[in-house]
């Protein structure tokens, strides 16, 4: 089966040198949903924005989709940026980084309307996706008056508006109440589409990921099924995290 994700010895550094990646290889079948976990500044966000081409890698192999998002002069072509983000769609984890319009029926068709789809399409997609969220009610209202977690399922409907193969989550409890928690595991579970998950929040991982990879300094340094590799306590401790309450004595 052919990767939907492949990354290999990708590399990134910012202007200032700082390497936030320094080398990490990751290939993701279609379907699965694989936890990233580690440390703060571990290179899990940036990540996330060399796979959607707003973080342009300076080294290495990418590809997202099918798409080469590193040539041989280490440069995607603009056909291939714009492509891959309408096959892999990011959420972010502050959500009003996402919310800009002045409704959330306008926040969700913006995707869309750029893709130059027709009226007709435009509202069928933003129908389904706040459907898909359980967000139909929101439509009419002003995002930034919802609450934290009323926001987080109306900023994943812009990106299913897109209609992607991969949805790309960074922190998707950040802020959320038990009750809203409970229903984002339920949500995301639910959603077919290949999933790459980032999140301190190792119960919620364990919840919606069957697979794990432990990013630490850039580099993937562990990966394997979720429970036996969240269950390592001594694995857990070198790269800064904790082994989950569940899994405690397990």
């Amino acid at each position: 089966m052919t990767p939907v994700v492949e990354a290999k010895d990708v590399r990134f550094a910012f202007p200032d040198g700082r390497e936030a990646l320094g080398g990490l290889s990751l290939t993701i079948a279609p379907g699965e949903a694989v936890g990233l976990v580690g440390p703060n500044g571990a290179g899990k966000t940036t990540f996330f924005l060399c796979l959607i081409g707003l973080c342009r890698p300076q080294q290495g192999t990418l590809r997202v989709a099918g798409l080469d998002l590193i040539n041989s002069q280490n440069r995607a072509n603009k056909r291939d940026l714009l492509e891959v983000r309408r096959k892999a769609g990011l959420v972010f984890q502050n959500s009003d980084d996402q919310l800009f319009s002045a409704s959330v029926y306008d926040d969700v068709a913006f995707g869309p309307l750029n893709l130059g789809l027709d009226e007709s399409e435009v509202r069928r997609r933003v129908t389904l996706a706040l459907w898909r969220v359980d967000a139909e009610q929101y439509a009419n209202r002003v995002s930034h008056h919802l609450s934290a977690g009323e926001k987080r399922r109306v900023a994943l409907a812009c990106v299913l508006a897109m209609e992607p193969e991969i949805l790309v989550l960074d922190e998707p409890t950040n802020d959320l109440d038990p009750r809203a928690r409970r229903e984002t595991i339920k949500l995301i579970r639910s959603l077919e589409q290949t999933k790459l998950i980032a999140a301190h929040d190792l119960e919620f991982i364990l919840e919606t990921c069957d697979r794990v990879a432990v990013i630490d300094d850039g580099q993937v340094v562990a990966d394997g099924p979720a429970r036996v590799l969240l269950a390592d306590r001594a694995r857990m401790e070198a790269h800064g995290l904790e082994v989950p309450p569940s899994l405690v004595g397990k």
